[in-house]
């Protein structure tokens, strides 16, 4: 019973196999976690996750160090009042929504345009 908790813990926690999609493993947690607070039309605490010039010029997320983005500690942080989201603003993350967090700002934290704003050609 132990090795089988182990297991799927270390399933749960294991970085993502392969590249992280921004658009369909990245952008869904951001936009149903942070974005409320943080996003294009409310800046709580003068922070903006919606964009990564906003991101990383607060310091909040460091591409290639999840270790050292405090977007990383504050999502894990044991102190319910300090972690985030709030418990008033709705659920908490999930280890596996965690775990591509930190696989996505291993792999650089790039926020690429949405396809409908993409050059021609660059989709296909």
């Amino acid at each position: 019973m132990l090795l089988a908790a182990s297991l799927v813990s270390a399933a749960l926690f294991a970085p993502a196999a392969g590249p992280v999609d921004f658009a369909r493993d990245v952008r869904p947690i951001l936009s149903n976690a942070c974005f409320k607070c943080h996003g294009p039309a409310t800046q709580k605490a003068k922070l903006r996750l919606d964009t990564r010039g906003g991101a990383t010029k607060s310091g909040v997320i460091v591409p290639g160090k999840p270790d050292d983005s405090p977007l990383v500690t504050r999502v894990c942080d044991p102190d319910d009042e300090a972690r985030m989201p709030p418990a008033d603003a709705g659920e908490r993350l999930t280890a596996g929504q965690v775990a591509m967090l930190r696989a996505w700002i291993e792999q650089g934290a790039e926020y690429p345009p949405h396809w409908a704003f993409a050059p021609l050609g660059s989709v296909c």
